[in-house]
């Protein structure tokens, strides 16, 4: 793989242990790792010169639905609530197979890529058709991309009282079954690891009491880590309540459902003794905050979990119910939602960013990932700030007030996967075509 010389960098956010922040700085890169950050370092490698640019570690995303990339903007869920929309959507979803599945992480990925984002994780929690966890990892390997697949469930049906319609519900047993089994065939716990494989009923509203807690114990028993939806809205509340007599953070401690290895999406509605819990346990959550506006779920209380010492990551979600997947967005909107809702002074562009990066990377149980240091994984993302989004700028390191959304150049463990702005693993016009006609056919049933 040899050497790539990042060189004289406007600034370079290296989101360590000591936040060091470089100006007109390099990145060395060697063997799918940082060899150093700092001025005037040489290389016999690979040069690449960083004027006008902003280096940041690659962003992280902690949370998204891949396959919903098909399924942008349909009639009948663009104004629904969380409940409403699922049941406009399920029907649509148990259409989809392998090939679905395969392409539209391709395609989620190259545009989670494009954002900046060099580590995603993905909840699949529905397999029809002969539909399989592998389809999307080896989407995932062909664009390059760390990636973070999770064993997603559903086991309660419409007939027993759940949300999805019963042919979308598998069998319980099966399900930890296949979990095992993805487990043992991809995961890899090794430093640098490419893919890590996680374990993630969809929700508490959609799988039972018993799957989660055996679950859980499947999870420790593989060294593995855990992941649901919880506390997303009002309606999910008000359903942990009815069924199981207390508040979702209550419900997942009681199922071992908290500590480090386990971390939450949405979590919109936690209340100060949850915010609590998760601090103390190290609970992990990821912030979708577009997909919360995009639902009407409401403002994730990320202030307050930060400042107990709740790990927070983002999350784009999927992109039924975001209908983009833009990191760099999503950290801008976890800044303006902070701010509107506690005051201009809640949340800083540079924690915002700090929150895509480390925090996710910390989320995911990746401290070799997430920021620029010597020894962490080469995972880097190059800014351009020459261009009319900074024009004017008097803090050009400051990319989430005023700078670009897509990334200029973009490394996977050391390895160039977007190169001035395009994709270069892939035949993307020939992808997009393929996704293209896929949507098509599924527009037409209806």
């Amino acid at each position: 793989m040899g050497e790539i010389l990042i060189q004289n960098a406007n600034t370079v956010l290296t989101m360590d242990d000591h936040d060091q922040v470089f100006h007109h700085a390099d990145v060395l890169i060697r063997e799918g790792e940082i060899a150093a950050v700092g001025q005037g370092l040489v290389s016999a490698g690979e040069i690449l010169r960083g004027e006008g640019c902003v280096v940041t570690p690659g962003l992280v995303n902690t949370h998204h639905h891949l396959y919903q990339n098909l399924t942008r903007a349909v009639p009948g869920a663009q104004d629904a609530l969380l409940f409403g929309w699922l049941q406009r959507l399920y029907p649509i979803w148990s259409r989809f197979g392998p090939e679905e599945m395969f392409v539209s992480a391709q395609l989620g990925l190259v545009e989670l890529a494009l954002s900046g984002c060099t580590l995603s994780s993905d909840h699949l929690y529905l397999y029809p058709n002969g539909a399989r966890l592998e389809d999307t990892i080896h989407a995932a390997a062909q664009v390059g991309l760390r990636f973070h697949p999770t064993r997603g469930a559903m086991s309660i049906g419409e007939s027993q009282g759940g949300l999805p319609p019963d042919h979308l519900v598998e069998a319980e047993s099966a399900i930890l079954e296949d979990m095992i089994r993805v487990v043992d065939s991809f995961h890899d716990a090794g430093e640098g690891s490419m893919c890590r494989v996680g374990l993630a009923p969809c929700s508490p509203f959609s799988v039972s009491r018993e799957l989660m807690r055996d679950t859980a114990f499947l999870a420790r028993d593989k060294g593995v880590m855990l992941h649901t939806h919880l506390a997303e809205n009002e309606e999910d509340i008000a359903y942990s309540q009815a069924q199981f007599g207390c508040r979702p953070g209550q419900y997942a401690e009681e199922l071992g459902w908290t500590g480090p290895d386990v971390w939450h999406a949405h979590c919109v509605r936690l209340n100060p003794v949850e915010i609590d819990l998760f601090a103390r346990s190290r609970t992990g959550v990821a912030h979708c905050p577009c997909s919360n506006c995009r639902l009407g779920s409401g403002i994730a209380p990320v202030r307050q979990m930060r400042d107990a010492g709740v790990p927070v990551g983002l999350g784009v979600d999927g992109s039924a119910s975001n209908d983009m997947a833009n990191l760099m967005g999503e950290a801008r909107q976890t800044m303006l939602l902070q701010r509107v809702s506690q005051g201009a002074d809640a949340m800083s562009s540079y924690e915002a960013l700090q929150i895509a990066t480390r925090g996710g990377a910390d989320v995911l149980g990746r401290p070799d990932c997430g920021r620029l240091a010597a020894g962490k994984r080469a995972d880097v993302a190059i800014w351009d700030v020459s261009g009319v989004n900074a024009s004017g700028s008097w803090d050009p390191a400051a990319l989430l007030l005023a700078g670009p959304s897509k990334v200029k150049h973009l490394f996977v463990e050391g390895r160039q996967v977007i190169k001035n702005g395009e994709v270069t693993t892939l035949d993307l016009p020939r992808l997009l075509e393929h996704h293209q006609r896929l949507a098509k056919g599924l527009m037409e049933v209806g």
